[in-house]
């Protein structure tokens, strides 16, 4: 058996905690200049990392049943996790009527729509030269700004805007990956954090909603031939930053590096922890210095927790569609009651 590669453990566990992170310290961007700043930073690469790591996972895409094994993968858990998301909001919103919309998604769950049509894109996108499949799908991306009536729909807007990741992470090789690993790399790298930190203080006035690629430019800017050139910039800095966070994944095993296997379950679970926490007596309360601080730390906890044996195990069967945990727990707790009490007796 190949060993397993630490490093894309570490690199997803730390994506999904900045991903919780970077949920959480939503409710302050607008009133404070330091986490604003830090969020459109966060912004510039954490989502555009992950989809890269998912097309260079992608890589099965021939192999037989693989299409519904992704189906099964990502949309049905989508459909089960809309309809839980529709009741959770209905409840704490205590909204007059239950509605469920399966083409709208909720909040985070436009990321299993868009992953099931990244893999199926790939399947014309990659009979294509590298060159070629990645300049269409930036092509694309940019075009699709034009269309003003995509937003949220089906993810459509996100599906085309971030696809350029999904493909060119598909296309890497791990050697890439030991490319930015250098030293001399990373000396770069860390000038290019550097230098986008500076253009997002020097420009405050960026708005973080072209980091999130759901709207089309009649939304965002005035002039739609300035949001295409706003948007190759936005691509120019994505790429920067997410090389410059592979140029600093670890490689080596850490305590916290299996639970970048879980990812998936901390990316559908925290969103009712992070939405039940807006607007509550404990965001209001959170308005000192000392709020940046106890953000990460819960956001830590949060990861750890949303990763844990615990409740992966408990809800592995609405996100995996799979009982292999419950029936391990199950048997060794079968095992436990079957041994003999002792010999003394």
């Amino acid at each position: 058996m190949a060993k397993r590669d630490y490093y894309f453990d570490n690199a997803k566990f730390l994506l999904i905690f900045l991903v919780v992170f970077g949920h959480l310290i939503q409710s302050y961007i607008d009133s404070n200049t330091f986490f604003s700043t830090l969020y459109k930073l966060l912004y510039t690469f954490h989502m555009p990392a992950f989809i890269l790591i998912s097309g260079y996972f992608a890589k099965g895409i021939y192999e037989k049943g693989y299409i519904m094994k992704i189906t099964k993968k990502l949309i049905i858990p989508y459909l089960i996790f809309q309809v839980i998301y529709s009741v959770f909001y209905y409840v704490i919103y205590s909204k007059s009527m239950l509605t469920i919309d399966f083409l709208n998604p909720h909040w985070s769950l436009w990321f299993l729509i868009s992953l099931f049509c990244w893999n199926i894109m790939l399947i014309g996108f990659n009979k294509m030269k590298p060159v070629y499949a990645v300049s269409l799908a930036l092509f694309i991306g940019l075009i699709v700004g034009y269309v003003d009536w995509i937003s949220n729909y089906l993810s459509l807007s996100r599906t085309f805007v971030f696809f350029p990741f999904f493909i060119v992470g598909y296309f890497i090789k791990k050697e890439h990956f030991h490319l930015l690993s250098e030293s001399k790399t990373k000396v770069l790298m860390a000038g290019a954090i550097l230098i986008v930190t500076l253009v997002i203080i020097i420009f405050p006035e960026l708005d973080e909603k072209w980091l999130l690629g759901s709207k089309p430019y009649s939304y965002l800017e005035t002039f739609s031939t300035i949001g295409f050139i706003k948007r190759i910039g936005i691509y120019t800095i994505n790429f920067l930053m997410v090389a410059s966070f592979f140029a600093f994944v670890p490689r080596r095993k850490f305590f916290f590096t299996k639970l970048g296997r879980n990812t998936l379950y901390v990316y559908l679970l925290h969103g009712f922890i992070v939405r039940a926490f807006r607007g509550s007596t404990i965001e209001s309360y959170l308005y000192d210095s000392k709020t940046i601080i106890i953000l990460l730390i819960v956001s830590l906890l949060l990861t750890f927790l949303l990763s844990s044996k615990i409740v992966t195990t408990a809800t592995q069967p609405i996100i995996e569609l799979k009982w292999s945990r419950w029936k391990r727990t199950f048997g060794k707790f079968k095992e436990n009651i079957g041994e003999p009490r002792g010999q003394s007796e």
